[in-house]
C-alpha cells in the first residue's frame, strides 16, 4: 500500500498561490503546506485553496507556515514536522540546491520546475558553456537513486510540458528527428491605471533576466559525435541571437523569438534522440530594449553593491543590496497582475524529422492558456497557472503510481500520454486544459 503524499510548497508567490488555487479540486494528496519566507503570503494562499475546496475536509488539507528557502536545514526541519512526502520547489531559481538539498535530507522526494543556476564560461562565454544548468543536481544523481529517491526536474511548463511533447513526438511521431526547437510567446498586454499599455513582466524578472541576459545554450547531435560525449554537444551564442518570427496558434500569431537559456536544451539530449536542440521565446522589442538597458547599466547584476541613504530618522546609513533584487523591487509582483492583463500565452515545441510513415514531417504541440480563463477559474493570471499545473499533475501521476522513479530525472524519462491525457481531461477527472498538435509544412 502506498503511502498517502504530503506535499510542501517552497514559495508562495505567483506560481505558488496557483499551484494551491489549482490543487483544492484535487484529491490525491492528504497535505499541502504552503511555505514562504512571508508568512502572510502562505497564508493568503491558504485561504485562497480552503476557499475553492468543495468540503471543509478537503479544506483542512492546507496549511501554512514559514520557511527560508535559502537554508537546507530549515526546509528539511518543515518537512520532518509535517512527514511530508514530496517538496515542490516554487521559488527563484537561485534557492534550487537548498531546497533540492533539504528534501533529500528529509527524506522526501522533489520537484522543481528550474533547474540549478549555470556560471558562464570564465574566457569564452558566448561559445562554451561554464557550468550548465541542472549541472549541480545532476552531479547528485547517484545519490538520489542509492536512496531510492525521485527529484525530477524541470517539471513546469518551459521546462517540463515542453519536454512532456518532446517525449510524446519521440516516441509516437517520428522515426528521426531533426530538430527539437522550443518556442514560447504570448499576446499578453498589461494595462496601467489609465487603461494603456505599461511594462510589467508577467513572470518573475529575476528569473527573466537570469534567462535572457545569460549566453543561450544549443545542442548538436554533430558536436557531440565529434567529441565523443553528449556533453561536446552544448555550446553557447550570444543573447537574443538569431531573430526568427515564429507564428503562434490560439490568436497569438506572429512573434519575433531568440535564443534564450533555458532548461531544455539541457535536458532533451540526455533522454532523447535528435541532431538539434534549441529553445527560443518571444521577447519582443520593448523587452529586449529594456533588458540591454539593464545588462548596460549593470542593473541585473546579483553581487550586492552598496548604496548610501538615510535612517527614518535621518542617520546616514549604508546598505549592501543587489541590483537585480532593486529592480525586482520597483516592478509589481506579477502574481497582482491578472486583472490588468489581456490576451493568451503558448508554450510548444516545434519538431521537425522524419514522420513514422517515412516522410518529412514538422509538427508544433502546443498549450495555450487564456488569461481571462485562468483568472475566472483560478483567479491566477495565465502564466503562472500555466507553469503550476504541470507539477501538479505530475505528483497525481506520482501518487497513483502512472509515473515512477529514482534519481534525477528530467520529464523526458516518463511516459508522456497518461499525462497529457490528465491534463487535457474534463474536471474533476482531469484538469480541463486541452493542448494541441498543429501540422507544419516542413
Amino acid at each position: 500500500m502506498s503511502t498517502p503524499m504530503r506535499v510542501l510548497v517552497v514559495g508562495s508567490g505567483g506560481v505558488g498561490d496557483a499551484v494551491a488555487r489549482t490543487a483544492a479540486g484535487r484529491t490525491f494528496f492528504e497535505l499541502m503546506v504552503m511555505a514562504d519566507h512571508d508568512p502572510a503570503r502562505a497564508e493568503r494562499s491558504v485561504a485562497a485553496a480552503r476557499g475553492l475546496s468543495a468540503t471543509s475536509a478537503l479544506a483542512d488539507r492546507f496549511v501554512a507556515a514559514r520557511v527560508d528557502a535559502s537554508d537546507a536545514g530549515a526546509v528539511t526541519a518543515l518537512a520532518r514536522e509535517h512527514g511530508i512526502t514530496h517538496v515542490l520547489n516554487a521559488v527563484d531559481p537561485r534557492f534550487v540546491m537548498p531546497v533540492f538539498d533539504g528534501a533529500f535530507a528529509a527524506g522526501a522526494d522533489y520537484l522543481d520546475m528550474a533547474m540549478s543556476l549555470s556560471r558562464p564560461h570564465p574566457t569564452e562565454p558566448y561559445a562554451r558553456p561554464g557550468v550548465k544548468l541542472g549541472d549541480e543536481q545532476f552531479a547528485a544523481a547517484d545519490r538520489w537513486a542509492g536512496a531510492g529517491r525521485l527529484a525530477l526536474v524541470g517539471m513546469g511548463v518551459e521546462p517540463g510540458l515542453s519536454d512532456v511533447f518532446a517525449q510524446y513526438a519521440s516516441d509516437h511521431l517520428f522515426s528521426e528527428i531533426d530538430e527539437l526547437g522550443t518556442r514560447d510567446g504570448s499576446n499578453l498586454v498589461v494595462l496601467g491605471e489609465d487603461g494603456e499599455p505599461m511594462f510589467a513582466p508577467s513572470f518573475s524578472i529575476w528569473t527573466t533576466i537570469e534567462e535572457c541576459l545569460n549566453p543561450p545554450v544549443v545542442w548538436e547531435a554533430a558536436r557531440a559525435e565529434e567529441g565523443g560525449s553528449t556533453e561536446a554537444g552544448w555550446y553557447t551564442v550570444p543573447p537574443f541571437h538569431e531573430p526568427e518570427v515564429f507564428e503562434f496558434p490560439g490568436g497569438i500569431g506572429p512573434v519575433e523569438c531568440v535564443h534564450v537559456e533555458h532548461e531544455e536544451v539541457l535536458l532533451m539530449p540526455r533522454f532523447l534522440d535528435a541532431r538539434k536542440v534549441t529553445f527560443k521565446y518571444g521577447l519582443g522589442e520593448e523587452f529586449i530594449a529594456v533588458l540591454r538597458t539593464l545588462h548596460t547599466v549593470g542593473l541585473d547584476r546579483t553581487d550586492p553593491v552598496t548604496v548610501r541613504g538615510t535612517t527614518p530618522d535621518g542617520t546616514p546609513t549604508t546598505v549592501r543590496v543587489s541590483p537585480r533584487d532593486v529592480v525586482a523591487a520597483c516592478l509589481p509582483d506579477p502574481a497582482t497582475l491578472g486583472d490588468r492583463m489581456r490576451g493568451a500565452t503558448c508554450a510548444g515545441v516545434l519538431v521537425t524529422g522524419t514522420g513514422t510513415d517515412g516522410g518529412r514531417r514538422e509538427v508544433y504541440l502546443h498549450h495555450v492558456v487564456d488569461n481571462a480563463w485562468s483568472m475566472e477559474r483560478y483567479g491566477a493570471q495565465c502564466v503562472v497557472w500555466q507553469t503550476a499545473v504541470n507539477p501538479l499533475v505530475a505528483l497525481e501521476l506520482l501518487a497513483d503510481g502512472r509515473w515512477s522513479g529514482s534519481g534525477v530525472l528530467g520529464p523526458e524519462a516518463f511516459d508522456a500520454v497518461p499525462f497529457l491525457e490528465l491534463l487535457a481531461a474534463p474536471a474533476p477527472e482531469g484538469y480541463g486544459s486541452p493542448w494541441g498538435l498543429e501540422e507544419r509544412t516542413p
